[in-house]
């Protein structure tokens, strides 16, 4: 599907026509250069590899910089690969916020605020104990059995347990945008996105 790279700038609110606050997220979509063309052909499929943010060539290697010269543009921090564009591109050629429109709905894809390594109540929502009476000690976030007694006295693989949590791939879908800033290349975008503020996110029309 057609989409932007885009940058988290953070969250605020809007009122609607009917009065109601409505929460936001403003994201910094494109402009974004067709750094590669894929075909049938050549690739197997169609696509658009679009590059976003410039970043100096001190810190580009090699073979990037062929890539990025071949297709005549700066060199670039961020990649990603999009198809089913209704306007033919040509390498080097812009696409910016005005792909999108007022009252359309995207799926946006984002990386998670990592968390750190955290217990089951956090990780899972699993409920604690309640009670702290009758010579309860130190035990209220534990989580309790995690295997059978005598058979087949094993752990089932993918048993809920305190682990890493957060800096995952999230795909947040149907969200609609309220509003495109071009001058600023800004989309409003109802709702909330995975990430901190300043990460990067696919915004996929």
């Amino acid at each position: 599907m057609p989409g932007l790279i885009g940058k988290k700038i953070g969250m605020t609110s809007v009122f609607s026509a009917d009065g109601k606050n409505v929460p936001c997220t403003v994201v910094e979509v494109g402009p974004c250069v067709v750094t590669q063309i894929k075909t049938v052909e050549k690739d197997g499929y169609d696509a658009l590899q679009l590059g976003f943010e410039d970043k100096k060539e001190k810190h580009t290697n090699q073979a990037e910089m062929g890539h990025f010269k071949k297709a005549g543009v700066t060199p670039k921090r961020h990649l990603a690969e999009f198809n089913g564009f209704a306007q033919e591109y040509n390498l080097g050629d812009q696409i910016t916020v005005d792909l999108f429109t007022e009252k359309d709905f995207v799926d946006v894809v984002g990386t998670s605020k990592g968390k750190g390594f955290q217990g089951v109540v956090k990780r899972h929502g699993f409920g604690g104990v309640q009670q702290s009476t009758h010579g309860q000690h130190n035990r209220l976030r534990a989580p309790g059995s995690i295997g059978a007694c005598s058979y087949p006295a094993k752990v089932f693989k993918g048993m809920r347990m305190a682990g890493r949590l957060g800096g995952d791939s999230v795909t947040v879908q149907n969200l609609q945008v309220l509003k495109v800033i071009p001058e600023n290349n800004l989309l409003v975008i109802k709702g909330s996105l995975p990430g901190a503020k300043g990460s990067i996110v696919i915004v996929n029309k």
